[in-house]
C-alpha cells in the first residue's frame, strides 16, 4: 500500500491540534524535537513537518498528498486545492484592525490609507470586491505593531481571541472571512494514494463525529418513554432496559453537544432523572 504524505505545521497553533487527531484516528506518530519527519508505525502515513506559510505550494507541487492547514491560507494561497474535511479546530478570523484612537464608521473610512498584512492577495480582492483602494504593505511575522511604528495605518490579520490586537492598542473593525482547520488535497494526488486517503477520512469522520456528540442515560418511568423518545434526537431509536424496580427503564441514546442544554431540559421537565452525559471516543455510522 502507497505511503500517504501529509503536511501539518512544525510548530504553532494547528501542529499540537493536528497530531491530536492523528492520535485519535489511531494513528501512532512519535516525532522528537526538531524532527522534520516522521512515518507512522501503524499506518501507511509519513509526516512533513513544514512552515506553516509553505505548505499550500507543497501541496501545489505533489511534494505533499494532503495537508492540515488553515483554510485562510489556502484563500490566500491555496489555486486548485480542494477542502476534503472540515476539522472544528484551530478557529479564528482574517480581519481588519485599526488604532483604538481611529474613528472608524465604515470601510470607505480606510480608502487611501496604508494596510499592513501577511495575507496581501485575500486583502487585495476584499478591498477590490467594496471599490475601496488601498496601499498594501506586506509583512511577515508581527503585523499588530505596524501602526505603532508609523507603517501603516491599519492592518489585516489573523485574530482569535483578540488580546494580541488589546495589548497594541488595535481594535477589530471589520471580519473579512472566518476560517477553521481543514484537510486539504493535492491536485496531484495518485489513485493509489487516494485510497489510503479514503481509510483516512473515514477515521477522522469517525472521531469528528464524536467530538460533537454526547452518549446520554438516564432513568424514565415506563409511560413516559414514548414521550421522552420523541425528544432524543437518535440515530435511529433509543435503546431501553428495564430497571430492577419495577415501572422504570434505563433509554439509552446519542445527543448532539450544541443541543445538550436545550434537549436536557426537556428531558427533565418529561419525567426524565437521573441523567448521565459521558464523552464519545469515537463512533461509526
Amino acid at each position: 500500500m502507497s505511503t500517504l504524505k501529509i503536511a501539518i505545521q512544525k510548530s504553532g497553533r494547528l501542529n499540537e491540534d493536528s497530531l491530536k487527531i492523528l492520535k485519535d484516528c489511531g494513528i501512532s506518530v512519535e516525532n522528537g524535537n526538531d524532527q522534520l519527519k516522521a512515518t507512522a508505525s501503524n499506518f501507511p502515513l509519513e509526516i512533513l513537518f513544514l512552515r506553516n506559510s509553505d505548505i499550500p505550494q507543497y501541496l501545489i507541487d505533489g511534494v505533499a498528498d494532503i495537508a492540515i492547514v488553515g483554510d485562510n491560507l489556502l484563500v490566500e494561497k491555496g489555486t486548485n486545492i480542494t477542502i476534503a474535511e472540515r476539522l472544528g479546530f484551530s478557529k479564528c478570523s482574517v480581519s481588519i484592525a485599526v488604532p483604538k484612537t481611529f474613528e472608524y464608521n465604515n470601510l470607505k473610512d480606510l480608502n487611501g490609507l496604508r494596510i499592513a498584512t501577511s495575507y496581501p492577495n485575500t486583502v487585495q480582492n476584499y478591498f477590490n470586491s467594496k471599490n475601496v483602494a488601498v496601499e498594501l504593505h506586506e509583512i511577515s511575522g508581527s503585523v499588530e505593531i505596524a501602526p505603532n511604528i508609523g507603517l501603516s495605518d491599519a492592518i489585516v490579520d489573523i485574530v482569535s481571541t483578540g488580546s494580541t490586537l488589546f495589548k497594541n492598542n488595535l481594535k477589530e473593525v471589520e471580519v473579512i472571512l472566518k476560517s477553521e482547520a481543514v484537510l486539504a488535497i493535492s491536485p496531484k494526488i495518485s489513485e493509489e494514494k487516494q485510497a489510503v486517503l479514503d481509510k483516512l477520512r473515514f477515521r477522522i469522520q469517525s472521531v469528528l463525529k464524536a467530538r460533537k456528540s454526547k452518549y446520554i442515560l438516564m432513568n424514565v418511568p415506563n409511560e413516559k418513554i414514548p414521550e421522552i423518545s420523541k425528544i432524543l434526537p437518535v440515530l435511529k431509536s433509543p435503546t431501553v432496559m428495564p430497571l430492577a424496580e419495577k415501572g422504570w427503564s434505563s433509554v439509552h441514546s446519542v445527543i448532539n453537544e450544541a443541543l445538550f442544554w436545550e434537549v436536557i431540559d426537556q428531558l427533565k421537565a418529561a419525567g426524565a432523572e437521573g441523567i448521565l452525559v459521558c464523552p464519545i471516543e469515537k463512533m461509526v455510522l
